[in-house]
């Protein structure tokens, strides 16, 4: 088999073991492109919801594409990227959508655009290459290293923002119309905005909530059925780029509006949202799937609102392993970043989990956040020790690192060696009694800096990736673009509701 029939194959056998895929002909052809493998973009939520939307206009098809599993191998059989549906070159569409999800994608972005021969600087592009947008949940944070990249990018949610934009494509030479679109929502046009963010769009009631239109086994989440239970958050921790103040905090469906979302061959649900469990009908929604006979997935659980209740509901849904989110070593650092986790709550999850039967509780937790100290540490290994004589305890770290569109935009990364020592620090402090896993250092530092950058920081990653994108290509493509040290200054915790009040008062 040649290296091209290995390609179209591979798409044969994806394409036949899915549920959902939407094959139809219309005027104007949308590429919507992931520019990562098929498994991870097939686990997006936005991805497929966005698929489903332009599907459902009579004069749009819209086809899917993926950064091939092994670039080199695609190259090697001189194939164009294609897209699923119809094994169409994308450079063939009038438009080429890519969802970014965060900063390390961009050079997936550049792999995608070289695949299908388009231009990869905007400003190279004529008047007949596709229009090349951005979107993607990367744009409530900080899309500008994107610009040079792309001819637009949609900010935030961009269900009705794209109709807009297809709209003007149909009406011809859209190219030379986006400035005059600048002023629209959620349009970032770089030709007119240069590095200034805009404000994010917000969807209307009726868009919610986003689910999958396909189900297959190929993916990181397999044959799942990912449906939002609540889009947004209502509470307020520093570090999060969907804290209550990003679009009006959370927005609620019911229990029938979510379970008229799941096909009848759906045997996953995978509840998807900023703040899952913080649904006041939470307990109701995964009743009402896991009685339905099938398993369940949450996207994220907080330790605080975890009860018996919900526990024997998970286990019975095939929950093997209950994540919840520390994120500060220590309840003054958990205080100082409006998180509101105490102790006491992880040691009641973790209660929970072995009355439960459920077998582990993994807890994430972020290193070289502000105003960490070596004390904050030693509370960490301290407590995560008393954690694992309670139940087994996983705990996956990773290195701090600032976003824009927050309370601690523009804090400076902790350093490639601190985190190092500090990651040496806990392994050495909690042996074999907890099973310790962190990112990259190095990676983490590449993120931050892409985080916080311009459009020279995009420029720089272009470097990076023509030369090979290995730590010591980014190392010098970055050098002199990491942002200035700011000195922290905790904000003031002012609490706003009693709830607030009581949690300030028993963490303090």
């Amino acid at each position: 088999m040649s290296p091209r029939q290995s390609i179209h194959a591979l798409i044969d056998e994806r394409l036949a073991a899915e549920q959902g895929t939407i094959f139809k002909v219309a005027p104007l052809r949308v590429a919507l492109v992931y520019p990562s493998p098929y498994r991870i973009g097939m686990s997006s939520l936005g991805f497929q919801t966005i698929y489903r939307e332009l599907n459902g206009r009579p004069d749009t098809v819209c086809e899917r594409a993926f950064l091939p599993d092994d670039v080199e191998a695609w190259r090697r059989s001189r194939s164009p990227l294609l897209t699923y549906e119809s094994r169409r070159p994308v450079a063939d569409f009038d438009v080429v959508a890519f969802s970014l999800a965060y900063e390390l994608e961009l050079t997936g972005v550049f792999e995608c655009l070289e695949l299908s021969g388009i231009p990869i600087l905007a400003e190279d592009r004529g008047p007949r290459t596709p229009l090349v947008v951005i979107g993607g949940p990367l744009t409530f944070s900080n899309p500008v290293p994107a610009a040079p990249f792309a001819d637009v990018i949609l900010m935030g949610e961009a269900e009705e923002a794209i109709h807009v934009l297809l709209d003007a494509v149909l009406e011809g030479d859209v190219k030379s119309r986006l400035p005059a679109m600048a002023d629209l929502e959620g349009f970032y046009v770089p030709e007119v905005h240069g590095d200034a963010l805009r404000p994010v769009a917000k969807a209307s009631a009726h868009k919610l909530p986003a689910y999958s239109q396909i189900l297959t086994p190929h993916t990181e989440l397999s044959n799942m059925h990912l449906v939002e239970s609540e889009r947004g958050c209502s509470r307020k921790c520093t570090f999060c780029v969907m804290r209550r103040s990003t679009n009006g905090g959370m927005r609620l469906a019911d229990v029938d509006t979510i379970m008229a979302t799941v096909p009848e061959a759906a045997r996953k649900v995978g509840l998807v949202g900023a703040a899952v469990s913080d649904h006041p009908a939470l307990i109701d929604i995964v009743r009402a799937i896991v009685d339905s006979g099938r398993e369940i997935g949450l996207s994220s659980l907080r330790a605080d609102r975890l009860t018996p209740e919900l526990m024997e509901l998970l286990k019975r849904g095939g929950y093997r392993t209950v994540t919840v989110a520390s994120d500060g070593a220590s309840d003054r650092l958990r205080t100082m970043m409006m998180k509101h986790i105490g102790e006491r709550h992880l040691r009641r999850a973790a209660e929970l989990v072995r009355d439960s039967g459920i077998g582990q509780l993994k807890v994430y937790m972020m290193i070289g956040v502000p105003n960490e100290t070596d004390e904050d540490l030693d509370e960490l290994v301290r407590f995560s020790l008393e954690l694992a004589k309670i139940t087994p305890v996983a705990m996956g770290i990773a290195p701090f690192v600032a976003k824009r569109n927050t309370p601690l935009d523009r804090q400076p990364f902790a350093g490639i060696k601190e985190v190092e020592r500090t990651l040496k620090r806990l392994r050495l402090g909690l042996g074999r009694h907890v099973d310790l896993r962190s990112t990259s250092a190095r990676w983490a530092w590449v993120e931050y800096v892409l985080a916080q950058g311009d459009r020279r920081t995009g420029l720089a990653t272009l470097e990076a990736w023509r030369n090979g994108a290995g730590f010591g290509a980014w190392k010098r493509a970055f050098g002199g673009l990491e942002p200035a040290p700011h000195t922290f200054s905790p904000p003031p915790m002012v609490p706003t509701n009693r709830a607030e009040r009581l949690a300030a008062e028993r963490l303090a």
